[in-house]
């Protein structure tokens, strides 16, 4: 019994390190990386995100249970009204397992941008998500030119700032 408890132990150890080790090798989306391209399901039929002239994306991960979600929601509305002319189209990708929890999130705080739905969770894993809420801006040649992790009230007025830069220098 002592030594299947000992194979035991060395089998989990070497199952946490493989975790661990894989952990490290994937690499979070950063600034100046090239964003993954994705066909999603959306409210609209198939979302594609990929690069396309003259569009920018601000791609937003969210989930019913995530608190600051709830102050993101309505900014990225005005973000949406504000810089659509300028070529920006926010999409916002639930990942919740159930989509009923997403929609009943969306009948509570209403989205007059494109929503997407990732329950599978593999487009998180390609850009490596770590919070919620966290969004990229991506340029029309599908670099990342802004990470933004997590979200208070008073994050919107820097955001605005920064996203009015970025588009500014094209």
């Amino acid at each position: 019994m002592t030594g299947a408890r000992t194979f035991g132990r060395i089998v989990r150890a070497l199952a946490a390190f493989a975790c661990a080790a894989q952990a490290l090798l994937v690499h979070a989306v950063a600034v100046g990386d090239l964003a993954p391209n994705v066909s999603l399901d959306s409210t609209q039929g198939t979302l594609v995100l990929e690069p396309t002239p003259k569009r920018w994306l601000y791609v937003d991960f969210w989930a019913s249970w995530c608190a600051p979600c709830k102050q993101s929601f309505p900014w990225m509305g005005a973000m949406q009204s504000k810089f659509r002319s300028r070529g920006v189209q926010v999409v916002a990708i639930n990942v919740d397992a159930r989509r009923a929890d997403a929609d009943r999130f969306l009948k509570q705080f209403p989205a007059d941008f494109a929503i997407a739905f990732d329950a599978s969770g593999e487009l998180p894993k390609r850009f490596a998500v770590k919070s919620m809420p966290s969004a990229y801006l991506i340029d029309p040649s599908g670099r990342v030119r802004l990470v933004h992790r997590g979200f208070r009230e008073s994050d919107r007025e820097t955001l605005e700032r920064e996203i009015d830069a970025i588009l500014s220098k094209g």
